[in-house]
């Protein structure tokens, strides 16, 4: 392999470089902060699912299912992982 060989791989490894780092590096840091939001609700948690729907968590069940309440008396089974956002956070018990 000669100098013009390696000269016309290098654009090509810094456009996959630049890929990573502006791509897929933001991608997996996103799916690691969702996922730690996930495994971090709790009872009376006020969330945001993926369908626009806000409610507050009433029970987090051992198969990634919450059972949500919307409104009055009116409860849902919801998955885990299609919890976008959580908008307000209950404060752990305290352990006395």
């Amino acid at each position: 392999m000669d100098g013009s060989t390696i000269a016309q791989f290098v654009p090509l490894i810094l456009i996959f470089a630049i890929m990573y780092f502006l791509l897929i590096r933001p991608q997996q840091k996103k799916m690691k902060e969702h996922q730690k939001m996930v495994e971090g609700l709790r009872r009376g948690d006020v969330i945001v699912t993926q369908g626009g729907l806000i409610g507050k968590v009433l029970k987090v069940k051992e198969n990634n299912e919450l059972d949500v309440e919307l409104g009055e008396g009116v409860k849902v089974r919801v998955v885990q992982s299609t919890v976008a956002q959580v908008m307000s956070k209950t404060e752990p018990a305290a352990n006395s």
